[in-house]
């Protein structure tokens, strides 16, 4: 007669644990069945992302830490180097010309960690979006039909000398999974605009001011204003109305203090 040993019986604890994984991994997985902000693409798939845009006009992978690419193409990169290097090192990447500009998408994925697979499911985590020649922020919407920067002079908005960051909606727990924040679980995470310029953002920033990126990013305004406090500079929304309307800064010169000498 058949009998169950201890590790197969339903009620021992190897084959709770095993029912339990499998049932918390069907759930981080379903996180991913749609896009989890107004931008329309973090968070899909990567076959989500070329059922929607078609096939990837090129392929690129980062050589560095700094911005250094290597292109290919889709077929090249389907044959050969996405075993080389690894499947999620790869970015999608479509180019448009709009207005004259030359407009390039380049989707940044993450793996889905709950699969125990050699080619697990690759997610959206970053969308970056170059521009050439670099462009003024007043025209960022008219080139990208998926950039809707909020109009509330107090929406969260923050500087530094190379970008411009605004945060917009309210933040979605189920993004977690993009996340690569250490301790990302005790903070809410939204959608951030993130402007960036190669020759710098000037102290005297206006809707004129270029920048040569824009990235859809998941961000915590909980984190910038406690642990990046020091490195973002909070600013009045320069897509609101009432930014326009701000006065320029003073340029008069500050004179130079004559000491007085007792006589």
């Amino acid at each position: 007669m058949f009998r169950l040993s201890p590790t197969t019986c339903p009620a021992s604890p190897l084959y709770i644990i095993m029912i339990s994984l499998l049932f918390w991994g069907c759930i981080e997985s379903s996180a991913f069945a749609h896009a989890y902000f107004e931008d329309g693409y973090l968070g899909l798939t990567q076959k989500e992302i070329r059922e929607k845009l078609g096939t990837p006009m090129a392929v690129r992978s980062r050589k560095a830490a700094l911005r250094v690419f290597g292109y290919y193409t889709y077929q090249d990169w389907q044959k050969y180097f996405k075993k080389l290097v690894s499947p999620e090192k790869g970015e999608d990447v479509y180019t448009y010309k709009r207005d004259g500009v030359h407009v390039r998408y380049a989707f940044v994925y993450t793996p889905d960690l709950m699969e125990f697979q050699t080619f697990p499911t690759l997610h959206v985590q970053r969308v970056e979006i170059e521009f050439s020649p670099a462009v003024p922020l007043e025209s960022l919407s008219r080139l990208v039909p998926e950039f809707s920067p909020p109009t509330n002079p107090n929406a969260p908005a923050f500087r530094s000398n190379l970008w411009v960051l605004i945060f917009k909606g309210p933040s979605s727990s189920e993004a977690l999974p993009i996340v690569k924040e250490r301790g990302k679980e005790k903070f809410e995470w939204s959608l951030a605009y993130q402007m960036y310029s190669i020759k710098g953002i000037p102290a005297y920033l206006t809707s004129h001011t270029t920048v040569d990126r824009l990235e859809f990013t998941a961000q915590s305004l909980q984190v910038v204003t406690t642990r990046e406090r020091l490195t973002h500079e909070r600013i009045m929304n320069p897509f609101s109305r009432e930014f326009g309307d701000l006065p320029p800064p003073s340029t008069a010169k500050k004179s130079i203090p004559i000491p007085q000498y007792a006589e």
